[in-house]
């Protein structure tokens, strides 16, 4: 089955993306009673988070975590928890339940297993994954050919969390050590929202299903079919 690409401009493209996950918790909502959001950082997806947030769900019912970290406190610059607490868990949506990624401890290594056990009382697999997209083809924080990509795309990896080092890839800055979820955690969600709200983006995800996965790590979504619902703007 093909990914459901839904191409509007970037106002409606807010409301569209707002609008089918609050449509994928509901009706998770209404059948097992409870639902889980797995959220994206960066300033693309703010404007969604903004406007879910005022959403009429029974948000005390929804748990929320990341999809992705900076291994970095709270509090500290870059932190994704910081911007999710912000922008999402506030209005209506601040009766949700909302977790981080980052432990205390000074490695990913180190606090991969205590960050992966949070997740221990959510009912698998997670019913939205809501995506970005970086102008180098990642998504979450698998980065071209980072460390640990090999690991957190291959659909053998049963875990839900692993370790990627995004040394030498430009695009994740200062703050390259990463916690993420997996391909598998991704793939498996009854619902994958990618959001991309500009033209410039949109060529290169549009690119990136010639490339070789580890070159352009937002291919590894198009395996999800018709779970991927792409929410982008028209090229020109």
């Amino acid at each position: 089955m093909q990914t459901r690409q839904i191409i509007s401009d970037q106002g409606d493209a807010i409301v569209d993306a707002s609008n089918a996950i609050a449509g994928v918790l509901r009706q998770a909502l209404e059948t097992r009673g409870c639902a889980s959001l797995m959220v994206s950082g960066g300033s693309s997806p703010k404007p969604v988070y903004n406007l879910l947030s005022k959403a009429d769900l029974d948000w005390s019912k929804i748990t929320v975590s990341l999809v992705d970290e900076r291994w970095v406190d709270p509090g500290q610059a870059g932190s994704n928890e910081d911007f999710i607490r912000e922008n999402l868990i506030q209005n209506k949506a601040k009766s949700a339940s909302f977790f981080g990624l980052k432990t205390p401890h000074s490695t990913v290594a180190d606090g991969l297993n205590d960050a992966e056990a949070r997740f221990e009382n959510i009912k698998k697999p997670f019913d939205v994954c809501v995506m970005g997209m970086g102008g180098d083809g990642h998504t979450a924080s698998w980065f071209p050919n980072s460390g640990g990509l090999e690991s957190a795309l291959s659909l053998k990896n049963e875990n839900v969390l692993c370790e990627i080092d995004a040394a030498g890839c430009p695009v994740a800055g200062e703050h390259t050590t990463r916690i993420s979820l997996t391909l598998k955690a991704v793939l498996d969600a009854h619902a994958i929202i990618l959001f991309i709200p500009s033209a410039e983006k949109r060529a290169v995800f549009d690119a990136a299903s010639e490339q070789y996965v580890n070159d352009a790590p937002v291919k590894a979504l198009l395996q999800a079919g018709a779970k991927l619902h792409v929410f982008t703007s028209p090229t020109t």
